[in-house]
């Protein structure tokens, strides 16, 4: 995006000149100063509160188990359960 706002400042226009090199400037320190510096930076000093998510929203959100793990809990609980009943009766 640098590259093809930076290309705007060979225009003939003023106005599209100054365009690109607002932009090309605005997404480069975007991408570097404000991505790799201050966003990690951040999550260093608040630690877990970067992942803090308010209630109303765990809530609103959708439970998405994308590797199966709630599958595998469901399928254990069963096989204890089982021994459980065994160990009980002897």
């Amino acid at each position: 995006m640098v590259s093809v706002f930076g290309s705007f400042v060979f225009a003939d226009m003023q106005i599209t000149k100054g365009m690109g090199l607002a932009l090309a400037v605005g997404v480069l320190l975007d991408a570097f100063v404000v991505r790799m510096c201050l966003v990690p930076a951040a999550m260093s000093v608040l630690q877990h509160a970067a992942w803090w998510l308010p209630r109303f929203l765990h809530r609103a959100l959708p439970h998405v188990d994308v590797e199966g793990e709630k599958l595998t809990r469901e399928q254990a609980r069963p096989a204890a359960a089982d021994r459980d009943l065994l160990a009980s009766r002897s």
